[in-house]
């Protein structure tokens, strides 16, 4: 019977929901080496960090913030559950000397079923979260379209690379600060909630930017 409780108890403690909202964070800066010289920059050649523009960038702040509080959010209602189920196999295990076995086996089974629902809402609860937060990235991937094209027009590029896949390049050629710069003009904010996959709602209204 222990055993079985057991096993009860390890279901209810097995999960954490996190999100890693990675494309808000901007990158760790590399360890400091030796001082680099750039050559000229090349006329027409630009680089572009998106991952940076959107840490950079205000909207990209507000989306961070408000992801880390639908999270907040999501580990508040499973770790209230988890501890009514703990406290609830904490009671049972208690009742095995004064409690029939096949009474206390039954308890013990609905509380397996319980657990495993509790395990459930909390893999749905993840799936949402990162959900919500690749549905508001791709919200704010389109908003930056335009004010890429408008630093690339400005610098008077011939072409863009992504800065992550270029190992060095003179700063100069780098457009990310007029793309946040664009950015921040453009939009500051986006009001979103947390996704329901459980519950898909047609017509469901959309995210919506503020100024």
């Amino acid at each position: 019977m222990s055993k079985f409780l057991s096993a009860a108890a390890s279901s209810v403690v097995a999960l954490a929901i996190a999100t890693s909202a990675s494309a808000q964070t901007a990158p760790a800066a590399a360890a400091a080496g030796p001082a680099v010289t750039h050559g000229a920059a090349l006329p027409g050649v630009c680089i572009l960090s998106s991952q940076s523009a959107i840490a950079g960038s205000q909207v990209g702040k507000a989306v961070s913030t408000r992801l880390q509080t639908i999270t907040q959010q999501v580990n508040a209602e499973l770790s209230g559950e988890r501890t009514a189920l703990e406290n609830e196999g904490k009671a049972l295990d208690a009742k095995k000397a004064t409690t029939a076995q096949d009474a206390l086996e039954q308890q013990a089974a609905a509380l397996q079923v319980k657990a495993n629902a509790w395990q459930r809402k909390g893999q749905l609860r993840q799936r949402e979260v990162e959900a919500t937060e690749q549905k508001a990235l791709s919200r704010v991937y389109q908003e930056m379209d335009t004010p890429i094209k408008q630093a690339y027009q400005a610098a008077k590029c011939s072409i863009l690379f992504d800065r992550e896949s270029v190992m060095l390049a003179n700063p100069a050629m780098d457009i990310t600060p007029a793309v946040v710069t664009a950015l921040d003009a453009r939009i500051k904010t986006l009001t979103f909630d947390r996704e329901r996959l459980d519950q898909q709602v047609p017509g469901a209204a959309p995210l919506q930017p503020s100024k």
